[in-house]
């Protein structure tokens, strides 16, 4: 199953308990309420949907929502080789 923009982008703001339009993709999510356990309750959302490769200091390095799409993406895109995450 592919993890979509749209639906990391959900994701997101359902565990920050935030409408989805007040995530900043370029604000540090940490400045919108996000912390290490939230960020392994998705690390380990995402693995179960399919992205096996991923781990917290993938997604801890960089806290922006446009850089955990694109992390996302290229965890995908080698794991099976096609397209960009799409929305």
């Amino acid at each position: 199953m592919k993890v979509t923009a749209a639906r990391a982008t959900a994701d997101v703001a359902e565990v920050l308990c935030i409408p989805q339009a007040d995530l900043d993709p370029e604000l540090d999510l940490r400045d919108q309420g996000m912390d290490s356990v939230r960020v392994m309750e998705l690390v380990e959302l995402w693995r179960g949907a399919g992205i096996e490769k991923l781990d917290y200091p993938a997604l801890a390095e960089d806290q922006r929502l446009s850089r955990w799409l694109q992390v996302l993406a290229e965890l995908q895109d080698s794991a099976d080789g096609a397209g960009a995450l799409i929305g």
